[in-house]
């Protein structure tokens, strides 16, 4: 995978100044790559935060938040620089679809994050690998958050702001405008699987262990 964000890398330098649509296309995948290289340093266990274990029971409040945080921390911390030095790279790009892109993931995987904090219907705990099942512990089951209808009328807002404005240019800039559109109705998507009556790990159980290992229940 670093082999594969290294590439991506070039692949975002190489098209930074091409406002043709293959080259909107070519720096929003090489975002999603550089973004994977993020999730699987996360899945795997290597970058993550300073505390790696389950919430203190009954803790609340300031306390729980800031074990919370403290699980993230190294990860989150290293998102945001990613995704600083890319706007610092490509501010004066004619193609700055990488740098949208990687924003864009950022700021719907912080809202899902937020909002399985605050508590959600289906928390999908078996998607969790047995070293992060700690995790779970800082998750709530709840039918509600006040959170969750925010971030979908935001993300709502945020489609239709980009179909007007793709419908307003063309060439690569249509092209980003419409690929960012795409990714943020699968991000509303799988906030909707968070709080519909439904079970979204039945969609994936047959790649899923028959006999997941003992997780912490959430708070």
């Amino acid at each position: 995978m670093s082999l594969l964000a290294t590439a991506a890398t070039l692949g975002i330098a190489l098209s930074r100044d091409d406002v043709r649509v293959g080259s909107a296309y070519v720096a929003f995948v090489c975002a999603i790559l550089v973004w994977g290289w993020h999730e699987l340093a996360f899945l795997s266990g290597w970058l993550t935060g300073p505390r790696q274990r389950a919430v203190t029971p009954d803790a609340s409040g300031w306390r729980r938040l800031s074990e919370a945080l403290g699980v993230l921390l190294w990860h989150e911390l290293a998102l945001l620089a990613t995704m600083a030095a890319l706007w610092w790279w490509l501010a004066q790009s004619g193609n700055r679809t990488a740098a949208w892109t990687f924003t864009l993931l950022y700021a719907m995987r912080v809202s899902a994050k937020v909002n399985l904090y605050l508590g959600v219907r289906n928390l999908a705990l078996e998607f969790l690998p047995p070293h992060l099942q700690y995790l779970g512990s800082y998750f709530r089951r709840r039918r509600f958050n006040a959170l969750m209808p925010l971030s979908l009328l935001g993300g709502g807002i945020t489609v239709g702001a980009l179909l007007v404005g793709a419908a307003r240019t063309t060439a690569g800039l249509q092209a980003m405008h419409l690929l960012l559109a795409s990714l943020l109705v699968l991000a509303l998507l799988e906030h909707l699987m968070m709080v519909l009556p439904l079970e979204p790990s039945a969609l994936w159980r047959w790649a899923l262990r028959n006999d997941p290992p003992t997780r912490p229940r959430p708070t």
